[in-house]
């Protein structure tokens, strides 16, 4: 029988995205919890917990990942298909499972903890990312353990950046300005919204390169959208051409090593209507208020129901479209935020120095009516002792971003 598990020790592990001391910190956090909680091992699942503490951002592609942490041992778990790149970028072991057994990849675990010494006793995982499917293979694999939630823990973790992510961080915020400087640059009457798009993601790829010569290059990318395609936040790009007139949004995310990081503004190609401005200025204001707001002791829920008030005082609250920010850090379109760290009316995490958030207001008014459009705009604020500061240059509003007027 073909072998289930290996490791593929290939090459030389890379240099890491933080020091090793920054990772070192982040798993002795994870213990002490462990040590307070009484949980005997940790499994974590999801990528932005596993980039977090091992500096490996893996490709699902259909596959199960894992990162098993003891008090001795930190082990990531990968598929055969990704070769040696997963031992190269693990801050300590890895090892491979193979595809020649359906089940391998719990196998695979239960030799991790095995080798650990851990049999039995209480398995950390992250409940909310954890299918059901994949649970019960799980406790089918480890008869002898209690699954625990570890989800919440890691996360409220993650919240307070350490110096050297806000230092990453930074380089996000102004990578993003250059890409936002790019869409401008290719923004002209009838050219298409994944051109522009594509002008933005390669102004910031090759500026992510040249920054982080070791860092893996993925995942980095723009949201462009022009007229009707602003009313949501998240609207795929297309090829609509922009026209005189249009409302716009530019959306620019450079990803370093699963960092995210935003820039989002509300622009008009040469000219704005009366109504158009109205809103667009209402938004500015709010979102100036928001920029003030953001201070260590403050709630995140009182935040956003100041802000609430401010749009029902013009009557547009029911043109609101989401939250009004959020952390950042590991995170990405398509994998995990923290939810505890948003700007909601239901959150009521207090904010501290260290946290990095966005502020980020958006109202959407309707096809058909004077002004339709979505209007955004999108800062990133680091938490201090004292308040907070801004990290976005990019300027927003309308003295400043209607495009060849």
């Amino acid at each position: 029988m073909r072998e289930r598990i290996k490791q593929i020790h290939n090459g030389e592990k890379v240099r890491p995205t933080f020091s090793r001391e920054e990772y070192a910190r982040r798993v002795a956090n994870l213990r002490r919890h462990m040590a307070e909680a009484g949980i005997d091992a940790v499994l974590l699942t999801s990528i932005h917990n596993i980039d977090y503490f091992s500096d490996f951002l893996y490709c699902s592609f259909g596959r199960a990942y894992g990162l098993v942490v003891t008090q001795d041992r930190h082990v990531t778990i990968s598929a055969n298909i990704d070769g040696g790149q997963p031992w190269r970028r693990s801050f300590e072991d890895n090892i491979v499972y193979t595809d020649w057994q359906r089940d391998n990849y719990v196998h695979a675990i239960k030799t991790v903890l095995e080798t650990a010494g851990v049999r039995r006793g209480r398995l950390g995982v992250e409940f909310d990312h954890l299918s059901l499917e994949r649970a019960d293979q799980i406790r089918d694999a480890l008869p002898l353990f209690e699954l625990v939630d570890v989800g919440k823990a890691t996360m409220r973790q993650r919240m307070v950046k350490s110096a050297e992510e806000i230092a990453l961080i930074r380089h996000g915020a102004r990578i993003a300005d250059i890409g936002g400087a790019a869409c401008v640059e290719a923004l002209h009457e009838g050219v298409p919204e994944y051109e522009v798009a594509l002008h933005a993601t390669g102004a910031m790829v090759r500026e992510i390169a040249a920054t982080f010569p070791d860092a893996e290059l993925m995942d980095t990318w723009t949201w462009f959208q022009s007229g009707i395609n602003t009313d949501g936040a998240h609207n795929p790009v297309t090829s609509r051409r922009v026209q005189k007139g249009d409302i716009l949004s530019l959306n620019c995310f450079p990803m370093i090593a699963g960092y995210y990081a935003a820039l989002e503004r509300t622009l008009f190609l040469d000219h704005a209507s009366d109504a158009h401005l109205r809103y667009w200025e209402v938004n500015c204001e709010v979102h100036r208020r928001g920029l003030q707001l953001i201070r260590p002791g403050a709630r995140c829920c009182d935040i956003a129901t100041e802000l609430n008030e401010m749009y029902r005082s013009w009557d547009l609250l029911q043109y609101r479209s989401f939250g009004y920010g959020h952390s950042f850090g590991v995170l990405c379109h398509y994998y995990g935020r923290e939810a505890g760290l948003e700007l909601r009316e239901d959150i009521e995490t207090v904010l501290e120095p260290g946290m990095v958030v966005s502020m980020e207001p958006m109202i959407m008014i309707p096809e058909g009516q004077p002004g339709a459009g979505g209007y955004r705009e999108h800062d990133i604020l680091i938490v201090t002792e004292n308040g907070a500061e801004n990290i976005t240059r990019f300027p927003f509003g309308p003295e400043h971003n209607i495009i060849g007027k």
